[in-house]
């Protein structure tokens, strides 16, 4: 059956000014791929992050045009193993296929969260700002039922970040809520390690990336000493090729995955492969995606037993998101099938 194909960026609008260690992000580009039959349409999203994704920008928009090129005159083939440079493309062809493959109803995994609204645990993500708009944040999360909060952290005088996480704890002990923190490599290796330690007095899960990308050995004395468990994120972006020697060398006590950066669907599902290997505990996360591409994140992750809280709450930063069955209720994401997709 012939297959037809199109892409087209949309931007997304962020609600607030959302700051990281990297910057402040007020918009965010995605790239959507419809490959369509006589009998359905699939969509898949490529939402390559500036700074992050090895095919951002004009480097996806050119490999997105080869492929519709292709698709459009029957000649493309979907060999997985040609688009390690391009995680973000390779993923919204996976998702963009399996979608066609079921129907062109969104349906990505056959599995109980898209089925029958199962519900995921997740994070409530707190971005970095002044206090009292941290502080607004964190308030708003834990009354609507989240028992995990992740803080960014790292942008801001360090002493005010300590005092966040002292307020936190006044009113909520460990056992209450569970409190991680994104540090996005902001340490410098001269520091880290004390700054963890003022951090371990106020009981957190994790802290992701505490240090910056390419400084293994730096990163593994630190993994091995830290009061504080490690996740590592950003460092497995561009090791896609070599997952079990990163993850032997560094040992961390986490990691995290982000489809749309290490690999796609595929690729993802390596990492948790050599992870579990190890007895490295995982966890999923969105990478900024529209609610079309965390859909696709959050049927992947119920592909899989794991209890942990995964990072699947941001649909809800975007002004022109679109609308869709995803909904948030006491900090868990869930499919609603009553509702409608309106792309």
């Amino acid at each position: 059956m012939a297959l037809k194909a199109h892409f087209y960026k949309h931007t997304l609008n962020f609600n607030f000014e959302a700051g990281t260690s990297r910057g402040v992000l007020k918009k965010k580009d995605s790239y959507f791929i419809k490959i369509s039959n006589e009998e359905a349409e699939g969509i898949g999203e490529a939402g390559p992050l500036p700074g992050l994704s090895p095919d951002f920008g004009e480097i996806a928009e050119a490999k997105l045009t080869e492929i519709i090129d292709q698709i459009n005159k029957g000649i493309f083939s979907l060999d997985l193993a040609s688009f390690h440079e391009y995680p973000s493309v390779k993923f919204a062809l996976e998702m963009a296929f399996n979608d066609l493959n079921n129907g062109g109803k969104r349906q990505i995994f056959n599995n109980s969260f898209f089925h029958d609204a199962q519900r995921i645990p997740i994070n409530g993500l707190i971005w970095m700002g002044n206090p009292a708009f941290m502080k607004k944040q964190i308030i708003e999360k834990i009354s609507s039922g989240y028992s995990t909060i992740k803080l960014k952290i790292g942008a801001r005088d360090f002493e005010e970040e300590l005092n966040l996480l002292k307020f936190i704890r006044t009113e909520f002990k460990r056992e209450n809520l569970i409190l991680r923190v994104d540090a996005n490599g902001a340490f410098s290796t001269k520091d880290a390690l004390e700054k963890l330690k003022k951090l371990s007095e106020y009981n957190l899960h994790s802290i992701e990336q505490p240090i910056a990308t390419g400084q293994e050995n730096q990163l593994a004395e630190l993994c091995l000493i830290t009061p504080v468990p490690i996740a590592l994120d950003e460092e497995l972006i561009n090791n896609n090729h070599r997952k079990s020697e990163l993850l032997n060398t560094i040992k961390p006590q986490f990691i995290i995955l982000k489809p749309s950066l290490m690999g796609g669907i595929s690729g993802s599902e390596e990492w948790i492969k050599v992870a579990e290997s190890l007895n490295i505990p995982w966890w999923i996360t969105s990478a900024l995606e529209s609610n079309i591409g965390l859909n696709a994140i959050c049927q992947f992750a119920a592909e899989f037993k794991n209890e942990l809280p995964q990072g699947l709450g941001t649909g809800q930063l975007y002004t022109n998101n679109f609308n869709s069955p995803l909904e948030i209720e006491h900090g868990n994401i869930f499919y609603n099938p009553i509702k409608f997709w309106k792309l």
